[in-house]
């Protein structure tokens, strides 16, 4: 189920499980944070004349582990941090929607779920909420039994149809918070289906995620932005599901097949970056970095210099389960220490689909 608040017909995405981009259970991996360490190994191959390219793929990621998961209930809402997280097609479970972009104040709203949301093929009962707090607020609990009243009319970006209204009290809520009418809806799957951009990845579904599924990130990409920035940043403001450690920073921009445990991910496209990670997570308060550090060394011009310039900067890798397509696995969950192996690379961002 996904989630997302929308102002005046319109509605604002946010995602509960892996991702806003991590759809395990939308991810629902909705966003991973505390991410333990997993070591990423590359595929083996048994042709001899790719014995160079494993040896240097083998330096580039054996020492690769994943470091945490991010969950997002709700879009553009704080996410929550967990050590494992059960893997379904679309990012959103029973997520939550509305995006910084147009309300920043969004970054300060904390979300908590049941304990035992997180473990593969929990379903709600009548007793299960998702509970919502903000500064100047009540506590918001809205429950995760399936909302029997529609909204018509929901449109994010390209998609538009109905989903499931949650009621009058959180639409109240949301109302006064954000100082203007806004009502919470659940994405309806039973009704309503939203494909990826068929493009770059085929029969693939999302909720109320922007794009895809899931977003993968390095430590290593952030550490090295870190360096060039007055003040550091933390990666709350990009929003992962998937955060590894151990590799050479932006190597994720060259992954094309990635396998963690037995489930197997494809990286469909680098990730183009909007307002949000200039929004200050702790406050809510925008600002201009990273923005501008990131047009200096991850803009379409410097990294696809003879691609078509779209203005665009570029943050993390874009993702979608393979297995989805193929009918699942069983035991399909990511858990924080899973290995990762590199199974397809390119040779540059370049190369790599924007």
């Amino acid at each position: 189920m996904s989630l997302l608040i929308t102002t005046r017909g319109r509605l604002q995405t946010s995602t509960f499980g892996f991702n806003e981009h991590f759809e395990i259970p939308g991810c629902v991996l909705s966003s991973f944070e505390q991410l333990h360490h997993t070591a990423i190994k590359p595929f083996s191959s048994s042709k001899p004349n790719q014995n160079k390219t494993e040896e240097k793929l083998e330096k580039a990621v054996s020492e690769v582990k994943v470091a945490s998961i991010f969950i997002y209930p709700v879009k553009s809402c704080r996410g929550i941090s967990v050590s494992e997280a059960p893997v379904t097609p679309t990012v959103n479970y029973k997520g939550r929607v509305y995006t910084q972009r147009v309300g920043p104040k969004l970054a300060l709203v904390e979300v908590q779920l049941p304990n035992e949301a997180f473990l593969e093929n929990w379903e709600p009962t009548k007793s299960s909420y998702l509970v919502l707090k903000a500064p100047g607020m009540d506590v918001l609990k809205v429950s995760l039994s399936t909302p029997q009243e529609i909204a018509d009319g929901v449109s994010v970006w390209e998609w538009s149809g109905a989903a499931l209204d949650e009621g009058a009290d959180a639409s109240k809520w949301f109302s006064e918070y954000l100082g203007k009418p806004s009502r919470l809806v659940c994405f309806n799957a039973a009704s309503e289906t939203r494909p990826v951009d068929t493009e770059y990845a085929l029969g693939h579904q999302i909720m109320f995620s922007d794009m895809y599924p899931y977003m993968l990130l390095s430590q290593g990409s952030l550490d090295a932005l870190n360096e060039l920035l007055k003040e550091p940043i933390q990666v709350n403001r990009f929003r992962p599901n998937i955060l590894v450690n151990g590799c050479e920073p932006f190597s994720e921009d060259l992954w094309t097949d990635i396998r963690i445990d037995k489930l197997t991910f494809q990286g469909v496209k680098l990730c183009s970056r909007c307002k949000v990670p200039t929004i200050n997570q702790a406050t809510g308060i925008a600002g201009t970095e990273p923005t501008d550090t990131l047009k200096k060394i991850r803009s379409d011009v410097i990294l696809r210099p003879t691609g078509k310039q779209q203005g665009r900067v570029y943050f993390g890798q874009h993702l979608v389960w393979r297995d989805s397509v193929a009918g699942g696995v069983k035991g399909n969950v990511v858990k924080v220490g899973d290995l990762v192996y590199v199974l397809k690379m390119v040779s540059s961002a370049a190369s790599a689909a924007a």
